[in-house]
């Protein structure tokens, strides 16, 4: 995933992968792949550190499973969890 997606893209792969998840795992952390490969965990690092060597920087988004913040937001924050993890 070398470029941002678009918000509904976004919004498409949380709805697909990550809502169904909201029952049993609301305020955890998923990393989302393009082809539907999920990490969830309770803390933020490790799913970006795990997502990051089992998927590669910038392959995946991340969000909290239940969040109702905007997509603008959530896609923000997966960029900048991302990029962040991917310079140290």
């Amino acid at each position: 995933m070398s470029e941002l997606m678009t918000g509904e893209e976004f919004d498409k792969r949380y709805e697909r992968y990550g809502k169904p998840l909201e029952n049993n795992r609301r305020g955890e952390f998923i990393a989302i792949t393009q082809d539907g490969r999920v990490i969830v965990g309770k803390d933020d690092i490790e799913v970006v550190d795990r997502a990051i060597e089992e998927f590669g920087s910038g392959n995946f988004i991340l969000c909290r499973v239940g969040d109702k913040s905007v997509g603008k937001i959530r896609r923000e924050q997966c960029t900048l969890a991302t990029s962040i993890r991917s310079s140290t």
